[in-house]
């Protein structure tokens, strides 16, 4: 009979120890380790190599290998579609995580009723009853005659349910839920979460099935389980997003079929999600007029050029170190930006509270959200307005220089899109846009004194 003992866990390598440490040794993790109730390994086989199976006959050529253009499902979401690269890919297993609230479960029911007009799905629930799962797709207007609902928690028998039926889709709702017999740890621990994991991703390999496993999060916002987990699957998405907030973001964190660099929007109505198509309007939606500190910046999310406005503040310090506060935006780029304003323009912040915030919950990650951000925080400090019909963008270098950017011309082409009549677009980057083909105002700036001249 084997023998239990204790183990501490990493829950982002897998790392195990006899006893608890502070700091991971393998991946330098901190506070990571949890205890759990394990088997002694069993003694080891008398076997060597020679007596392990030959897999040479298994063994294929690169060319030989038969690659369908048809490999992708539609799940009837564009916004969804865009973030999987296309659609969901035959044999894939996708791991969406998010806040407890923010819509998971929704749109994958949501995508049943496409997905049910040609293809068969098997909607496995290990947190709600089968009357439950009917009540939310009634009142989401799931009616399809192809979704087929299970509510287990054995991981052993859905795989061997998914085995036998060979449905087109499975959904797995959640994998915190499921467990295997023979591991004597509790539901949702890291041995279960990964076993489970590796478990589906055999059966989705196997069979050409895509799987879908939702993933709860732990209070640091990543999915709760090891680190190995997301290793095992093909793509990983996260909703973000407030819980109270009406828009949510879905991002890819990993893709092995596609872009990490989309995202897609979406907006939680009484009838589940919809899709917002145009995220620059709804980020630009309730603009304040005749206010000083706001600038609308361009920036790139894959392919999709999306708006959004920068609000900044800055008032007389109360405290003995002036404080700095950013919403959206990276704390030590802004740092940068408030130092380079100090010592190349003589715009001086000792003494001022700095407060920065992206309107929308969106997140300005990306380089070309420099201008914009400089131009709101020298507008709201001089208390100067910014034209409204003003767009910029550009990155900002430690000379106060401006610098290029990719893809203005798309940029140039959205703002125009939206109505704006002005942009303020780095010098380097003027040679790729042709001011003859838009109807919109180019001012091409070298420096960030050029580009504050503007606003008057």
């Amino acid at each position: 009979m084997a023998k239990s003992r204790f183990v501490y866990t990493c829950n982002q390598c897998g790392y195990e120890s006899s006893k608890w440490n502070g700091k991971c040794p393998s991946c330098g993790a901190w506070n990571s380790f949890e205890e759990e109730l394990a088997e002694s390994p069993s003694s080891p086989g008398t076997g060597n190599a020679r007596s392990a199976p030959d897999l040479s006959e298994n063994i294929l050529e690169l060319e030989s290998i038969g690659a369908d253009s048809d490999v992708r499902y539609d799940t009837g979401v564009g916004e969804l579609n865009r973030v999987l690269g296309g659609g969901l890919v035959k044999g894939s297993l996708v791991l969406l995580g998010g806040e407890p609230g923010i819509g998971k479960s929704t749109i994958l029911l949501q995508i049943c009723q496409h997905l049910g007009e040609e293809h068969s799905v098997l909607y496995v629930s290990g947190e709600e009853s089968a009357r439950q799962i009917k009540l939310r797709a009634q009142r989401l207007g799931v009616d399809t005659e192809n979704l087929y609902i299970l509510t287990a928690t054995d991981a052993e028998a859905v795989a061997g349910t998914i085995a036998s039926s060979v449905p087109d889709i499975a959904i797995i709702d959640s994998i915190q839920t499921m467990s295997i017999s023979r591991i004597t740890s509790s539901p949702g621990s890291l041995t279960q979460v990964r076993e489970c994991t590796n478990l589906f991703m055999h059966t989705a390999k196997d069979l050409e099935i895509p799987v879908i496993i939702v993933g709860h999060v732990n209070k640091d916002g990543a999915i709760a389980g090891p680190k190995v987990m997301e290793h095992i699957v093909d793509a990983v998405l996260y909703f973000e997003g407030e819980r109270h907030q009406s828009y949510r973001l879905l991002r890819a964190v990993k893709n092995r079929f596609g872009s990490t660099n989309e995202i897609g929007v979406f907006e939680m109505l009484d009838k589940g999600l919809r899709e917002v198509e145009n995220p620059s309007q709804m980020l630009l939606s309730g603009r304040p007029h005749n206010v000083s500190g706001t600038c609308v910046a361009c920036v790139m999310e894959g392919s999709r050029p999306i708006l959004a406005e920068v609000q900044a503040l800055a008032a007389k310090t109360s405290y003995a170190a002036p404080r700095r506060m950013a919403t959206g935006f990276d704390f030590n780029r802004l740092s940068i930006i408030i130092a380079v304003l100090e010592k190349r323009l003589g715009v001086f912040m000792g003494s001022l509270d700095v407060y920065l915030n992206i309107v929308g919950g969106f997140r300005l990650d990306e380089p070309a959200g420099d201008l914009p951000v400089a131009m709101a925080l020298y507008s709201g400090i001089m208390d100067k307005q910014i034209d409204e019909e003003l767009i910029a963008f550009g990155e900002i270098g430690l000379g106060g220089e401006i610098r290029s950017v990719s893809h203005a011309a798309q940029r140039v082409r959205e703002a125009e899109r939206m109505g704006f009549r002005k942009c303020v677009i780095p010098k380097q980057s003027a040679g790729a846009v042709d001011p003859a083909g838009y109807d919109i105002e180019i001012i091409p700036v070298s420096t960030l004194k050029e580009a504050f001249s503007v606003i008057k």
